[in-house]
């Protein structure tokens, strides 16, 4: 059985920069057996019910503004699956998109651990206003199809405060409140505290101060639901407010 999977996706830039985050996604994926097909919850795509799309081939979507050209030249033209999408629909009671491809917070991560782009991919939104407790509980609802061969990953960040970056450069040290957060929520995560987690914003320090909009760390909530034993399994920052962490839920 495959695990389920949660990474952070940094800055769009990711897969040009030298930095621990790349070199770990980069060699994530040889330490798993091979997927049949992908199912990706991201930040940057958010619905107010559950979403999945359904295409032949997934568009790359560059959803982001004033980067260097050579990114913007980049593609992941990963296949859909019908029958897959259709099945996440199914589990989800989801809405299906017939248009959308992938964002950078599919896109990204998956370029640096499946390069070769040639396995079946299909995307899910987020719904922030609904909290924590909904993302497990779509989690959990995903959980069948780790038996199946399939994939389940979230992508976001587990600390993300793009106001409070440090622009001296990635290698900024973290902040005390990051810190703090990020041991809070590691302990809570290891521990499979349910009810710590879905209070996550009135028990852990610096929480909105971590995550001012909840988008980026929902999909943390989702691998978390379709797992089980959790692992930390990379643990590093960038420019001082944006942890790069992953997990792995066996």
């Amino acid at each position: 059985m495959l695990p389920a999977l949660f990474v952070s996706h940094g800055a769009p830039t990711l897969p040009f920069d030298d930095i621990p985050a790349r070199t770990f996604l980069k060699g994530l994926g040889a330490t798993m057996p091979k997927p049949k097909g992908i199912v990706i919850a991201t930040a940057h795509w958010e619905t107010q019910a559950p979403a999945v799309n359904r295409v032949a081939v997934n568009g790359t979507i560059h959803d982001f503004q004033g980067f260097p050209k050579p990114l913007y030249e980049l593609t992941y033209p990963a296949p859909g699956d019908a029958a897959l999408s259709d099945r996440v629909a199914s589990l989800l009671g989801a809405d299906i998109d017939n248009s959308r491809g992938l964002d950078h917070g599919a896109w990204v991560p998956l370029m640096l651990i499946y390069p070769a782009h040639d396995i079946p991919v299909v995307q899910i939104a987020v719904q922030t206003r609904m909290g924590v407790a909904h993302h497990i509980d779509l989690g959990r609802k995903l959980a069948p199809l780790r038996d199946e061969g399939v994939l389940v990953i979230g992508s976001g960040s587990f600390v993300h405060n793009l106001r409070l970056l440090d622009r001296r450069g990635p290698d900024a040290p973290e902040p005390d409140w990051s810190k703090q957060f990020s041991g809070w929520l590691n302990a809570a995560l290891l521990a499979r505290d349910d009810d710590a987690l879905v209070h996550y914003r009135e028990r852990a320090p610096h929480a909105v101060q971590a995550h001012p909009e909840e988008e980026h760390l929902l999909p943390l909530f989702v691998a978390y639901g379709a797992g089980a034993n959790a692992k930390h399994i990379h643990d590093s920052v960038t420019f001082g407010s944006l942890r790069m962490d992953a997990y792995s839920f066996a």
